[in-house]
């Protein structure tokens, strides 16, 4: 009698398994690349609203013969990172122009932190940065273009230029003295006029860096063709210019005063400028994004602006207004 219970039971287990719901892995999570009408069934919205982040650009997307298609592993990143301490938040990738002051904090945050984030600083320059930044090849990026009177606008000018800019927001950092670094045992000259001649070897940036944006204008002001100073090589970052003035194989290149003064060489100043740093505003909420702006303003920070001079940092972590 107990058997047939056992085997009773065992048949009605089977025959509720057999009328039971299957659960099927949906087949959008096989797809490679998403149509509109599938990322909207994908990411629950309607497709209305698909062309509108496209329009934003807020949505990794790319044209492709003619129609709209979505890599499914970067529309699932994005929805990690857009949420705030999602799983992507655990590293944060500067990228942009080169500072020493803001290279100094995030070396600082990195070795806080030790090996429960991964913190990188690629200087590219602050056109190179924002394209990165566009892509979503970084979370944050270096700017500086004109001087500070002028930062304002000059930035969101060219903030505007990049896809998904709506969806930036533009963090004040500092304030710097921007100008001429020179060679340590270059004496004698001390106006940006009496640096251009076929004797005065230059060190230049790439276009597209704020630096070179800089001395160019100054030139440009002056009355000089940037095209007459003798160059004799283009170096990606500012520091790496300084590094070549430091050994002798150049006299002048573009470059702040902390960069300067970590390098041990002259300065000849031309003006101030505004660095900002560009994000998507839900990284500004990050913790880790939170911690940067609060090492800068540790006293250990504010001692290194001073030392290295040419830094006022007022204005720190201050959202900019439109």
């Amino acid at each position: 009698m107990k058997g047939l219970d056992v085997a009773e039971q065992a048949s009605a287990e089977a025959q509720a398994a057999s009328s039971a719901p299957v659960l099927r892995r949906s087949a959008l999570t096989d797809e490679t690349y998403l149509t509109v009408r599938q990322v909207a069934e994908y990411i629950h919205v309607n497709e209305k609203k698909v062309y509108l982040l496209i329009k934003e650009g807020a949505i990794p997307a790319t044209k492709a013969t003619g129609k709209w298609l979505f890599p499914r592993q970067l529309i699932d990143e994005w929805l990690l990172e857009s949420t705030h301490g999602g799983a992507l938040t655990g590293r944060l990738i500067v990228t942009g122009s080169d500072d020493p002051l803001l290279a100094a904090g995030l070396a600082i945050l990195a070795e806080k932190l030790a090996g429960n984030a991964l913190i990188t600083y690629l200087p590219t320059g602050s056109r190179a940065g924002l394209a990165l930044l566009a892509n979503r090849l970084a979370h944050a990026s270096a700017i500086h273009w004109g001087p500070a009177h002028a930062s304002q606008r000059q930035h969101s000018t060219l903030i505007s230029q990049y896809p998904g800019h709506t969806q930036w927001v533009v963090v004040k950092l500092f304030k710097r003295e921007q100008g001429v670094m020179l060679r340590k045992d270059f004496v004698g000259r001390v106006a940006l006029k009496d640096l251009v001649g076929p004797h005065i070897r230059w060190i230049t940036r790439q276009p597209g860096a704020g630096s070179q944006h800089a001395l160019e204008t100054h030139l440009y002001h002056h009355a000089i063709d940037p095209r007459t100073l003798h160059v004799v090589a283009t170096e990606p970052t500012e520091r790496q210019a300084a590094s070549q003035l430091a050994r002798g194989l150049a006299d002048c290149a573009p470059g702040v005063h902390a960069a300067a003064a970590e390098f041990g060489l002259e300065f000849v100043p031309l003006g101030w400028e505004s660095l900002d740093l560009v994000l998507a505003r839900s990284v500004f909420f990050w913790h880790l994004f939170q911690e940067m702006l609060a090492i800068f303003r540790t006293e250990k920070l504010q001692q290194l602006a001073t030392a290295l001079g040419g830094y006022e940092l007022d204005s720190l972590g201050l959202i900019r207004k439109d």
